[in-house]
């Protein structure tokens, strides 16, 4: 689907107090809605450097997740985060869509034309897409627990996600989870279990994306640095997906983050960010 920019506009909305007060008063921070086909799309955006980069968050949270480590990538980067459609302050969507189409509105909206894509989860799914569709707007991948379509999830994986969908308290399924979280971070559980009161729309929506075919036949075709990244305790899937992509992403890169789970940067920010940042380093951000 292309984008016109005709067909996009702004609404400048306050960030949350609570997340600004975090940053440094130096950096300047805005927020908005991006008007995209029918629907709006939240952002926050930071920052001045050179880099662009992209927080897009998994399945489980909305853009809150980033918290700890967005003051930390505020002073390195522009950066910005965003909520998929029906997450945090982006609308329940009407009808179906792309999820890399609405990141391509996003950063056509705010005027970049390259960015590294730092995501977790289902967002690392969205950033292949995208990746593979939109090449020259991706500067890096930092993948982090990725999914990715067309990987064939074993029984154990479906029904842990079947138990989340159906579990009459769908807060401490996941904040009992001891693949979101890994057994000991009780501080990141306590954070996980606000987080997820905060937006219950977050697990109660249908966001409605369309299916994409699989990623695996063209991956190989990705020419920018990549790191994948995975907790020591996420569960076995998300390790093998995470194993079959640096052995099909040419060039890429693997790190395993001791003592969490499937949210590092919830569990660990200061390691995750160093990680990160020291990577993106290396390669000229």
């Amino acid at each position: 689907m292309k984008i016109a920019a005709a067909a996009l506009s702004l609404v400048f909305l306050l960030a949350p107090s609570a997340i600004l007060a975090q940053a440094s008063s130096a950096v300047t921070q805005t927020s908005g809605l991006v008007q995209v086909d029918g629907s709006q799309i939240y952002y926050q955006e930071c920052g001045a450097g050179p880099a662009a980069v992209v927080l897009m968050h998994d399945g489980v949270v909305d853009s809150a997740v980033w918290d700890d480590v967005w003051p930390t990538f505020c002073k390195q980067f522009h950066t910005i985060r965003y909520d998929r459609r029906g997450y945090g302050r982006s609308p329940a969507t009407k009808k179906p869509y792309y999820e890399a189409d609405d990141l391509a509105a996003l950063l056509l909206d705010r005027r970049v034309r390259h960015a590294a894509l730092i995501a977790g989860s289902h967002g690392g799914n969205v950033a292949l897409d995208f990746t593979l569709r939109y090449p020259a707007q991706v500067s890096g991948l930092v993948l982090i627990g990725p999914a990715a379509d067309g990987f064939p999830y074993s029984e154990n994986f479906i029904l842990a996600q079947i138990a989340f969908q159906q579990a009459k308290d769908p807060v401490e399924v996941r904040v009992n989870s001891d693949y979101l979280i890994a057994p000991g971070n009780q501080a990141a559980r306590e954070h996980l279990r606000a987080l997820l009161k905060a937006a219950p729309q977050d697990h109660a929506n249908n966001d409605m994306p369309l299916p994409e075919k699989s990623v695996f036949p063209y991956v190989k075709e990705i020419r920018v640095p990549t790191l994948i990244l995975t907790g020591s305790a996420d569960i076995a899937d998300n390790q093998a997906v995470a194993g079959a992509l640096v052995m099909a992403i040419p060039g890429a890169a693997r790190t395993v983050i001791s003592d969490t789970g499937h949210l590092p940067y919830l569990e660990k920010p200061a390691e995750f960010s160093s990680i990160v940042i020291g990577f993106l380093k290396r390669h000229d951000f």
